[in-house]
């Protein structure tokens, strides 16, 4: 039975281009500092786009080595994530260590858009290469989709259900979006939600580089991620994990949690347009803002941030903007829009999770990262904050956008408690 449940965000967790945790991520965005490099591998030479936002703390760093080891490097990702949220909510980082948390009523909702294909491709060159028997006896736990979740799910002792949302890049905001139902369907009283993603290799770079969605900024990286500006010529690829915990009020309330901020509503829609161009019209995410605020008991004026799903493509920015316009009609004036993809680049399954942190942190602080590069901004019809922008005080919420190819839309609306 579905219930009122409110679901609260009391833990959070992140490695990206911009710091290897929560606090040196958020950092990052508040200073304006793109995590955008050059590309200095051999694999690379001699492809289209050399650029990336790859992590700025590599995971080895940071897990045990043997636990290392067997896992693909987004499974690693999404286990620091999932470790750091974990302890940011207060709770032990063992398997079913913690008596606070019941395991029968813990669940993990952690996604991917492309899974562990950096094992896949390595073990793929093993074969040809060496034969059979230099493919690693791990390669299929490591490379399937759901090895993050699952690595994840082992790690808390989870035994409600781990879950794998796989909607390209729509990815990481779906995992909330099932977190949210898991906890109001009375499935679970705690939930990890997040995404992972490490895909920065020959080629995918050189198959998305193929569809013209790239960046070719070689040779200013930190200047190619440019959302609404006029010379913005595609996305820049980008890596890592984020992890947000979610829990039922009454749960969080008597273990005496501290709150981020309330997980009000989330909705997915679809465009039925095309398999990689979005809705020009964006019909589609316009629907998924409008169900999200609904399912939150929200209207437009309550909203005072979007963290945009902007990629820097031509095409996506203008439909999402539009989309923008459409859900919130006359209150758009009063929202500060942003693009955290301008610093840390596009985290395809991790995007939406990622963005979800700096949205809960927005409302938490009361501060909007900025757009960088907006050098020459279109008129798009939307307060673009190209400065570090501060939010009212009092209630308010925001809303986080992730849309993929497929025609995938979700919308999360986060509000302050």
């Amino acid at each position: 039975m579905v219930t009122t449940r409110r679901v609260l965000v009391t833990g959070l967790g992140a490695t990206s281009p911009l710091g290897g945790d929560v606090a040196s991520t958020w950092q990052g965005l508040l200073d304006g500092r793109s995590g955008v490099t050059q590309l200095t591998d051999e694999w690379a030479e001699g492809l289209e786009t050399r650029i990336a936002g790859t992590v700025a703390v590599e995971p080895t760093e940071q897990l045990e080595r043997v636990r290392a080891r067997r896992l693909d490097r987004s499974g690693q990702f999404a286990v620091v994530a999932a470790n750091e949220a974990w302890a940011d909510a207060g709770l032990a980082v063992e398997a079913g260590a913690d008596p606070l948390v019941d395991t029968e009523r813990l669940a993990v909702a952690m996604a991917s858009g492309i899974g562990g294909v950096t094992t896949l491709l390595s073990n793929y060159d093993a074969l040809l290469q060496k034969g059979p028997r230099r493919v690693s006896p791990l390669s299929i736990p490591m490379l399937m989709p759901n090895g993050p979740a699952a690595a994840v799910g082992l790690t808390i002792g989870a035994r409600a259900g781990v879950h794998t949302p796989v909607s390209a890049c729509a990815s990481g905001n779906e995992s909330i979006a099932l977190g949210i139902d898991l906890i109001r369907l009375g499935r679970a009283d705690v939930v990890v939600v997040g995404g992972t993603e490490a895909a920065i290799h020959a080629l995918p770079l050189a198959a998305f580089s193929r569809m013209m969605a790239l960046s070719k900024r070689n040779d200013d990286p930190a200047a190619a991620s440019r959302p609404w500006d006029a010379g913005r010529d595609g996305f820049v690829m980008g890596e890592g994990g984020a992890a947000l915990v979610l829990e039922s009020e009454e749960h969080a309330r008597a273990r005496g949690a501290k709150v981020y901020a309330e997980a009000a509503g989330a909705a997915i829609t679809a465009d039925s347009h095309d398999i990689a161009q979005p809705d020009p019209e964006g019909l589609g995410a316009t629907r998924a803002m409008r169900r999200a605020l609904v399912e939150g008991g929200l209207t437009p004026a309550d909203i005072v941030h979007i963290n945009a799903h902007a990629t820097s493509t031509p095409q996506g920015d203008v439909a999402e903007a539009r989309a923008i316009r459409q859900a919130l009609e006359s209150a758009v004036d009063r929202v500060v829009v942003t693009s955290t993809k301008s610093m840390t680049g596009h985290l395809l399954g991790a995007a939406g999770a990622l963005e979800s942190v700096a949205t809960v942190l927005a409302l938490h602080h009361r501060k909007v990262p900025p757009t960088i590069n907006l050098d020459d901004p279109e008129d798009v019809g939307l307060d673009l904050a190209d400065k570090v922008r501060d939010l009212p005080a009092g209630d308010a919420a925001a809303l986080n956008n992730s849309f993929g190819f497929g025609g995938h839309n979700v919308a999360i609306a986060f509000r302050t408690v």
